[in-house]
């Protein structure tokens, strides 16, 4: 059995001379993704490379997450992992509150009014700032985008792969 991988982030850059690399978070659990002792897998997206990492510390600077590695003290060590994506298997995903959701459930569900006139699929997720926001593409015409905050979202149906939502004066 293969395992699933989900992307938690990526490696986007260098930080310093001391191995240090900057993280950029694709995930809601940042805190517990880059804590102390979290174990991490970078996968480069141009091969089938892969490279286990322990994260030794890390602290959040501008949106992004410097982080150092275990047995990664200099920055030539780490210059090849720039551009790789950082994931866990399913087995790490961090067990989720009732009417939470990763993305990876969310992104390809069809959406629905009430009224059942289907919408689109949702292509992305975004986090701007009080709630995230669901992106759904419509068949025609322009993207949705639908606040998540309980007015909008009526159900949320992972297993078929469907929202029921109700939408607001504006919002098409």
């Amino acid at each position: 059995m293969s395992d699933k991988w989900f992307t938690v982030g990526k490696l986007v850059n260098t930080h310093g001379i001391r191995g240090d690399v900057k993280m950029l978070p694709l995930t809601d659990f940042p805190d517990v993704r880059f804590a102390s002792g979290s174990k991490l897998t970078l996968h480069d997206p141009q091969s089938s490379a892969t490279a286990t990492v322990e994260v030794v510390s890390a602290r959040e600077q501008k949106g992004m997450y410097v982080v150092k590695l275990k047995g990664y003290d200099n920055i030539n060590e780490v210059e090849r992992f720039k551009g790789w994506d950082v994931k866990v298997k399913e087995t790490e995903l961090a067990p989720l509150e009732e009417g939470e959701y990763y993305y990876h459930e969310i992104v390809g569900c069809r959406v629905m009014t009430e009224e059942g006139e289907e919408l689109g699929a949702i292509s992305e997720v975004l986090a701007p700032g009080a709630n995230h926001v669901w992106v759904v593409d419509r068949p025609k015409g322009k993207q949705v985008l639908l606040p998540v905050i309980d007015d909008v979202v009526l159900g949320v149906n992972v297993k078929d792969k469907l929202v029921t939502v109700r939408l607001m004066e504006g919002l098409i």
